[in-house]
């Protein structure tokens, strides 16, 4: 007997969509077809509704360990199942940070305890680390993540031998969050000389500017083209940065590009009712911006779209600008969002399909996920059409947090169903405690 058999289903893969069932055997997916006559365990009846491979959510900051009152790999992973995100990559900047094997190894047991998503994790670069990183094995972790702008404690590497010898020597794909700290750093203190330590929240992405961020991206684009890295550049968000990236299939490119969803769903305009709620960094900008971004979706120069899911808590979101941490909590709200750009005929489906699973999944590596394909893991999202629009107030949040940027949101589509490595992690508004995610592994030559 299987284990599921999802009945009915709109599947949406590869850039198609079409009426299939789904049978998922020993975690994996064993049979897709037209109609199929076999007993399993628990059947579902999708009644038309779309079935998606998982969200694969390439950058997350599950707080864990060192921030409990944030959030924990438990917590986290529960809203991501909630909002249809299968597998996550944890980012280093922990306490203490992912700098040595060690560090990486406690990580790695702590996921393995409690994780609902199927997880990785990248490898964080420091000006004291850097032979680690050298001698890394390629398929040890997701990839390696550099601080080219501010960050916190000795993550940030600013210095040109360093990164030459980093974008020389790393093993893995390389992810960089670009933004040129000295620009910042002037701008903070001119703000800071105008209006004290309390400065708006809508200066944020003044002071972050768009000369900030395209300074240093272009810095790690110049570096990748000479030493032959494979770069993948974090979080854009500016018109101009675009233009540093080619447009086209992700498999002919050495550098590519990501988005988040809230660069993508939010602008300038937002601050006035979110205030530091909003702010992240790269920070929120332009309506133009965000519009660039956007039709940069649609000519493939983005590649990915991730979440940069960032739980602080309410209280430390009030504090004045300079000691309000940036970061937003996302995972649970993400793909929901997504789906009123394809609602309001911004993206298509298969596209955003391509950008939140396929493209993770060939970018990193993945071994046999991001697809509905048999004998691929069942990593799957069941996406519910609400007949009428449902607000973000009528769930739950799980994010330990317990805030979202969406609040007062309405989403026409809502996550019926998850199942992660065969296993049902989320259906019918409710978490499956006995679902443990799985570690991913990469195929790397």
């Amino acid at each position: 007997m299987a284990d599921v058999l999802i009945r009915n289903a709109r599947v949406v893969n590869e850039g198609r969509e079409f009426d299939a069932d789904v049978l998922v055997s020993h975690g994996r997916i064993e049979q897709i077809a037209s109609s199929i006559q076999r007993a399993a365990k628990r059947e579902i009846d999708a009644q038309g509704q779309y079935l998606l491979p998982g969200m694969i959510d390439d950058q997350v900051h599950f707080r864990d360990p060192g921030a409990p009152h944030k959030g924990t790999f438990a917590s986290e992973s529960a809203a991501a199942v909630a909002g249809g995100i299968t597998s996550v990559m944890d980012m280093p900047n922990t306490h203490p940070a992912t700098l040595t094997l060690d560090a990486l190894a406690a990580k790695e047991r702590r996921a393995a305890s409690c994780a609902k998503t199927n997880y990785a994790f990248h490898f964080g670069v420091s000006h004291d680390n850097l032979d680690t990183v050298a001698r890394l094995e390629r398929n040890r972790v997701a990839a390696v993540k550099v601080f080219m702008g501010a960050s916190t404690g000795n993550m940030l590497v600013d210095d040109l031998p360093s990164l030459e010898r980093l974008f020389r020597d790393c093993p893995t794909p390389l992810l960089t969050h670009c933004e040129y700290t000295p620009r910042i750093r002037e701008r903070e203190a001119q703000w800071q000389a105008r209006f004290g330590d309390d400065i708006p929240a809508d200066q944020h992405p003044l002071i972050r500017d768009a000369e900030a961020c395209y300074q240093s991206s272009k810095l790690a684009v110049e570096l990748a083209k000479r030493f032959g890295t494979q770069l993948h550049v974090l979080h854009l968000t500016t018109a101009r940065e675009l233009s540093l990236f080619q447009p086209g299939p992700l498999a002919n490119k050495q550098i590519s590009a990501e988005v988040c969803v809230h660069h993508l769903f939010f602008d300038d305009r937002d601050y006035a009712a979110l205030g530091h709620l909003l702010k992240c960094n790269p920070a929120v900008k332009q309506t133009s911006d965000r519009a660039a971004l956007r039709q940069a979706l649609l000519c493939d120069r983005l590649d990915i779209i991730g979440t940069d899911h960032a739980p602080h808590t309410l209280a430390e979101k009030q504090r004045p600008y300079l000691q309000a941490p940036a970061g937003l909590p996302l995972v649970q709200h993400a793909l929901p969002a997504l789906l009123e750009l394809v609602a309001d005929g911004v993206l298509s489906l298969p596209r955003l399909v391509a950008k939140t699973s396929h493209a993770v999944a060939e970018r990193f590596a993945i071994a046999q996920r991001g697809y509905v394909r048999e004998g691929y893991w069942a990593d799957l999202t069941l996406i519910e059409r609400l007949a009428e629009p449902r607000p973000v107030e009528a769930e739950p949040i799980l994010a330990h947090c317990g805030w979202t940027p969406f609040q007062g949101r309405r989403f026409r589509h809502a996550v019926r169903t998850t199942l992660v490595s065969g296993q049902v992690a989320w259906h019918a508004g409710r978490v499956q405690e006995d679902c443990q995610g799985l570690p991913l592994l990469f195929q790397r030559a």
